[in-house]
């Protein structure tokens, strides 16, 4: 495995290299956790944390600040503008904070003149079914991604009551997409979100460069190793591998929601949510996609999983997409594998 991907404990499936060389058997599970009466929680960011141009730098910070808002975020005093209607709601990916993700996006957003929201999701410890990711400090997102999107609702109720908007747009990145798109279609959300914009999201699963097809297969045959495993990965890890019974009902009518402008970007040096293109969304009836690959037009944009929330590409296309009148070009800069930079390296 990638020296990277160990290192970080990164957003989605750091150990399952195990799941797919250890071999066993479970009374467990398949992969879905849907029977599973662990139930993980949400929290309010505490305080609010630096800006950062590098994702190793935010990853640092959150460490030891788990609980912190990204710059710009959570003034609930914040009024949209006739201008800018709609707050912006954030949503983290898997073993990462709201702080984390969206430290070098958030003040970008905010500064372009909307109220930007964010929050941190699917909290639990290993007792809760969230692995052993929350070992280390502010490592949410790990519990069932159905228990997530409730949450999610939960909190775009409190930004439409506070700033008195109809609707939000969010930005999300990794497992954010696929919390989005259940919240959308089963917890009442349709009406409530207008934009989704999304980076890296796992909205199919991931084989995770093979080794969690190799899992998935495995299990199919009877051998539940997925089930196994899932006590040290979590249940939202799990639920993400390729043909998971989450994904088989989240997409059974189709990828996306009447009435939804979705903007889709993946990255081709995507480790964790691969084969890249399956983040990509088909649209079906009166809903808009714009499937986006980030180095399209610019190669020098190394962003993988991770680095791809701190790429001044990847932030000029949330800008475009929220509004394209006052943001209409595209930065192109150099982003590092791994390190990330906000185009300063």
């Amino acid at each position: 495995m990638r020296p990277k991907i160990r290192a970080l404990g990164s957003a989605v499936f750091a150990t399952a290299l195990a799941i797919t060389v250890s071999g066993g058997a479970a009374n467990a599970d398949t992969g879905s956790s849907s029977g599973s009466a662990l139930r993980s929680t949400a929290s309010d960011t505490v305080g609010e944390g630096p800006e950062m141009t590098s994702y190793l730098a935010a990853f640092g910070y959150g460490l030891a600040h788990p609980d912190v808002a990204p710059p710009g975020a959570n003034n609930w005093n914040c009024k949209p503008s006739a201008e800018h209607p709609r707050p912006v709601v954030l949503v983290h990916g898997t073993w990462l904070n709201t702080y984390d993700s969206f430290s070098y996006l958030s003040p970008r957003v905010a500064r372009a003149g909307f109220c930007v929201f964010a929050f941190n999701f699917g909290r639990g410890g290993i007792l809760d079914g969230g692995g052993i990711g929350p070992v280390l400090p502010g490592r949410y997102g790990v519990g069932r991604m159905e228990d997530s999107a409730q949450q999610l609702g939960q909190f775009v109720d409190r930004v439409l009551a506070a700033t008195g908007a109809g609707a939000v747009d969010v930005i999300a990145h990794s497992q954010g997409g696929p919390v989005t798109s259940h919240y959308l279609k089963f917890e009442g959300g349709q009406g409530k979100i207008q934009k989704v914009i999304s980076f890296g999201a796992t909205n199919h699963g991931t084989t995770l460069m093979g080794m969690a097809l190799l899992g998935r297969a495995i299990t199919n045959l009877g051998v539940n190793i997925l089930g196994f495993y899932e006590p040290i990965l979590g249940q939202s890890n799990i639920q993400q591998v390729v043909g998971s019974p989450f994904y088989a009902r989240l997409n059974a009518d189709g990828d996306t929601v009447p009435g939804v402008e979705y903007t889709v970007v993946g990255t081709r040096h995507d480790e964790i949510s691969n084969p890249y293109e399956w983040t990509f969304l088909q649209a079906g009836p009166d809903a808009t996609v714009e499937n986006i690959t980030l180095q399209q037009g610019c190669d020098q944009d190394m962003s993988d999983h991770l680095t791809i929330m701190y790429s001044p590409r990847a932030a000029s296309i949330a800008l475009r997409a929220l509004d394209s009148q006052q943001n209409p070009e595209l930065e192109c800069a150099f982003n590092p594998w791994m390190i990330g930079g906000g185009g300063q390296i």
